[in-house]
């Protein structure tokens, strides 16, 4: 290994060097794609909020153990196939495209999980951790075989 003082490119100012180019670069585009990723996700909650029959946040804020296991599950349920497709996107528009298709099937797998355990949610109402998490198991089934959809 040759020393830093001996190597030609120890001479070169840190901000020319390539890595710090490639930084420069990148991280703008880096924030912009997990700034734009991380707006999907909570238009997603709360779309799933908004259309859900129970209440959530109020039950959490009423001491709701089951309901935050429960909403936990689902924020991050949205968020794998989400962060999966920024991924395997390279523009804004693909990430918006892909993000917003997983979130729409999503949604689906969340209503379908809901009518296969019917049931469940009730329970979750009434304050059952066990059910809530059997419930969120479910529905992060349903997230990772969509994030493995999306990645091909």
């Amino acid at each position: 290994m040759i020393p830093d003082f001996l190597n030609p490119e120890f001479l070169i100012p840190e901000a020319l060097r390539p890595e710090f180019q490639a930084f420069g670069t990148g991280f703008p585009v880096t924030l912009l794609h997990a700034g734009v990723t991380l707006l999907m996700l909570m238009i997603g909650t709360a779309v799933y909020a908004f259309l859900t029959p129970y209440k959530e946040i109020n039950q959490i804020r009423d001491g709701n153990s089951a309901a935050a296991v429960g909403f936990g599950g689902v924020i991050i349920s949205l968020a794998i196939p989400l962060a999966t497709s920024m991924s395997a996107s390279t523009s804004i528009r693909e990430i918006v495209i892909w993000g917003g298709a997983t979130i729409l099937l999503q949604l689906f797998v969340f209503r379908i999980v809901d009518f296969l355990l019917s049931g469940l949610p009730e329970r979750i109402n009434e304050g059952e951790v066990s059910a809530a998490v059997l419930l969120v198991a479910a529905k992060l089934a349903g997230a990772i075989i969509l994030a493995a959809a999306v990645a091909g």
